[in-house]
Order: structure tokens, then sequence, then C-alpha cells
């Protein structure tokens, strides 16, 4: 192999191993802030500007992207509104957007994972 010559190392995709209230175990690494899942890495800084309702700015590195799947855990109970205008913007940059308790959230983004370019925006508590 020459030194020109470029090797390109598949990262493999972020599994979650399990979820409950407040925490989350993703690819053997246990988190206890919310995340967002990318296809190359976890995000657990993630920060909201209002606790239980995402904004388009929550997710904006999402939207620079864009993945063709957003999945977004609202929360153990669903408390985390998605507001028809964000909801809106995403899919104006051309994702489909699925909003559903974390705990769902974590299902249908592990189904998925492998199938689609797909992230996860999930919220751990309430």
């Amino acid at each position: 192999m020459t030194p020109d010559e470029k090797v390109k190392v598949a990262m493999a995709v972020p599994k979650i191993e399990s979820y409950r209230f407040g925490e989350i175990v993703i690819d053997g690494r246990q988190y206890s802030n919310d995340v967002i899942v990318y296809p190359d890495r976890v995000d657990s800084q993630w920060w909201r500007e209002e606790g239980h309702s995402l904004s388009p700015t929550d997710v904006w590195e999402v939207l620079q992207m864009p993945p063709e799947i957003l999945v977004i855990g609202q929360g153990s109970p669903g408390r985390m509104d998605v507001p028809a205008e964000t909801r809106r913007q995403l899919q104006d940059a051309g994702m489909e957007v699925i909003a559903e308790p974390t705990e769902q959230a974590c299902k249908t983004y592990n189904r998925l994972r492998t199938k689609r370019r797909i992230v996860a925006a999930l919220h751990l508590t309430c």
C-alpha cells in the first residue's frame, strides 16, 4: 500500500443496550444525561433550551447533517413536547421524524440503526 492510499476504518453504529428512567447504556458505556446518538458517536452533553420542549436549536447539529430519520425519545412517560414548528423544520430538512416515549424510541433506533442513516435524540427522564 502506498502512502497516498487512504484506508477507511468502518465505525460500528452505536447500539443501545439498555434503557431505564434516567440511565442508558450504549456500547457498554453508561450515561445518566440526555444524549444524541449519531451514526459514529454519542453526544452525552446534549442540553435543551427548555427542558420539556424540543426546539430546532436543540438539534442544530442534526439539522446540518441531516439523517434520513430522527428518532426522538420524549422521556419515560413521553412528556417532552415536539412542537409542530420544530417537527416541520426537521421534515423540511428531509428527515422522517419519529417521536415516542424513550423506551420505545430506543427499540425503534436499534431496529433501524443498520438499515438507514439514523440519529436518536433521547430524553432520559420525564
